[in-house]
């Protein structure tokens, strides 16, 4: 089987970077605390030696799991053209109540939307994708359908 990659913008993907080697630098000081913890005697009813060692877990599994992010990263440059994809701005007017909103499309990772990230996974991301200005384009969320037209793209 082929591993399935995943795209992300390169922003995306030095974020994930900077989170690692914060992650990295507390790593020694998590340890510290688990040793300072464990030599504090009985282990079994240790609630000091219990929170280091799970805080430690989970700093761990976060490094993991960021490690994996970028062992199957495939970083994406928006291309030099007319169509939406991944790490353009789009501009969208709701044809409804005609609200327009500016979105930059990302990978599923980035998203976020109080930032104006969208996931091209997304409902409305997918029926973005691939399409050009002026487009008029129909969006299959859970909550029903409704139509958004592109009003601008810009890298």
């Amino acid at each position: 089987m082929e591993p399935t990659f995943n795209k992300m913008t390169p922003a995306g993907y030095h974020a994930i970077e900077a989170e690692i080697e914060a992650l990295k630098k507390q790593r020694p000081h998590r340890i510290k605390v688990l040793a300072a913890a464990a030599a504090l005697g009985d282990r079994s009813e240790n609630a000091e030696y219990t929170n280091a060692k799970r805080d430690l877990g989970r700093l761990e599994s976060r490094l993991r799991f960021l490690n994996k992010q970028l062992q199957y990263a495939q970083v994406v440059q928006p291309a030099d053209n007319d169509q939406l994809d991944i790490g353009k701005f789009v501009t969208i007017e709701f044809l409804d109540d005609h609200d327009q909103l500016t979105y930059q499309l990302v990978g599923k990772q980035e998203a976020d939307l109080t930032a104006n990230k969208i996931s091209f996974t997304s409902p409305i991301g997918k029926a973005l994708v691939n399409h050009t200005l002026n487009d008029v384009v129909t969006v299959s969320a859970p909550n029903g359908n409704y139509q958004v037209k592109i009003i601008a793209i810009h890298r």
